[in-house]
């Protein structure tokens, strides 16, 4: 695997998420009050080890951490930071805020390239560390095009979904050229911007935009989408469009919800999508605190 420098086991972000990951089904399993001892020892690790590992992941204690664990916190971003994407942009919810204060830049291939389902066209690829498990990338020399996580479904799995995507474009490994977008997606050493470079329908292409609109630490919903793109009355075909977001993380799919607060689905597994929304919502919060602080 190509990975993003690290030092040693304990340093990677790989690693990391696989401690946060077994966190998640602990806490399933037993309820969402466990002590920072019980919670270490259900994972064999020393209280100190795990609190020390899983706080570099988070930003947050363990203890602080399990409540964006939980699966009522969901309903709870449903009542605090719902978006509606229609005022996102009057209100500023898109600007500075969305996806980690990262400057992205966008472009979507035209229908008649799309329906070529790839051809004459080539795909850079390679395997790397992410702060979610390994993360398998994909590109253009216009952009990511794809980002898929392998915690949940295995590496072959992530390869053969995406490549099935664009089934006649070349395929080449060359995680070289991919490395210094992939380091700014996921934070280290941040570049000036991340070109993205959407592949897909019309439709997709709409629900993707306004994925994309959606700020960093917050929510929307299916139906809400449905009436941005137009097609309120067309919830289960967003939904459908969302699951087929081919860039993770990126273009944020893990921040629609149903409207009754549930997850819904996620194409590279639920326990993925929690440690995403988890993530952002510790990270948005500890932003806050430090404005306030400041101010």
């Amino acid at each position: 695997m190509s990975a993003l420098p690290k030092t040693d086991e304990t340093q990677s972000a790989a690693y990391h998420y696989e401690v946060v990951r077994r966190a998640i089904e602990v806490i399933d399993a037993n309820g969402p009050d466990l002590t920072l001892e019980e919670l270490a020892g259900k994972m064999s690790m020393s209280p100190a080890h795990f609190q020390r590992v899983f706080s570099k992941w988070a930003g947050v204690s363990p203890k602080r951490y399990q409540q964006y664990l939980t699966l009522g916190h969901a309903k709870a971003l449903l009542g605090a930071k719902f978006t509606t994407l229609g005022t996102a942009d009057a209100v500023g919810l898109s600007g500075s805020s969305r996806l980690h204060d990262l400057f992205l830049r966008w472009e979507a291939m035209s229908p008649g390239d799309f329906a070529l389902k790839g051809e004459g066209l080539t795909i850079s690829w390679g395997w790397f560390d992410s702060p979610f498990g390994p993360a398998l990338v994909m590109g253009t020399d216009r952009g990511i095009c794809g980002i898929g996580f392998s915690a949940e479904t295995g590496e072959a799995e992530a390869m053969r979904d995406l490549t099935s995507r664009w089934p006649k474009a070349q395929y080449v490994e060359n995680a070289d050229m991919l490395r210094p977008w992939v380091q700014s997606a996921f934070g280290a050493q941040p570049a000036e911007d991340t070109p993205l470079y959407l592949i897909g329908a019309p439709f997709q292409i709409k629900v993707w935009e306004a994925l994309l609109a959606i700020p960093s630490g917050h929510i929307t919903t299916y139906s809400e989408i449905a009436a941005h793109v137009g097609h309120p009355k067309a919830v289960r075909a967003v939904g459908t469009a969302v699951g087929r977001n081919p860039i993770s993380w990126l273009v944020p799919c893990h921040r629609a919800l149903r409207k009754s607060g549930g997850l819904g689905g996620y194409h590279w597994g639920l326990p993925v999508k929690r440690a995403l929304l988890a993530y952002e919502a510790a990270r948005d919060d500890i932003r806050q605190e430090t404005a306030t602080a400041g101010g």
